[in-house]
């Protein structure tokens, strides 16, 4: 498993529900197509953060790159449905900053210092 984290700031006049309900329908149609597993959307608290954190934290799980890299591609579809959900997410969207985390020590790693 790997967790694909996004770090948003909407648009000024952009309402946060209205976000929420974009991207529910926006993940949960990627989750539909088999192309990322479980998916959450954090919210900062009482806006303790540094200044480097941004208002919303999006974590989607993939089971590998191959996984995203479909994610990605059915994104990437000529589709008006598909199309239409996107914008819908990314015109609330001022700014955003994405990672792609691991779980650590993976398997391989593991397996490799168990024989050292």
């Amino acid at each position: 498993m790997n967790l694909y984290c996004s770090m948003i700031t909407l648009k000024d006049d952009a309402k946060a529900l209205l976000f929420a309900k974009a991207l529910e329908d926006w993940m949960g149609h990627l989750q539909s197509e088999g192309v990322i597993g479980d998916w959450r959307l954090l919210r900062r608290k009482l806006n303790l953060a540094a200044d480097c954190y941004r208002d919303f934290l999006l974590e989607i799980e993939v089971d590998g790159l191959e996984q995203l890299e479909q994610a990605f591609r059915l994104t990437g579809q000529h589709d008006d449905d598909v199309e239409q959900m996107h914008r819908a997410v990314n015109d609330l969207i001022q700014k955003a900053e994405f990672a792609l985390y691991r779980p650590y020590p993976d398997m391989e790693r593991a397996e490799r210092m168990a024989l050292l």
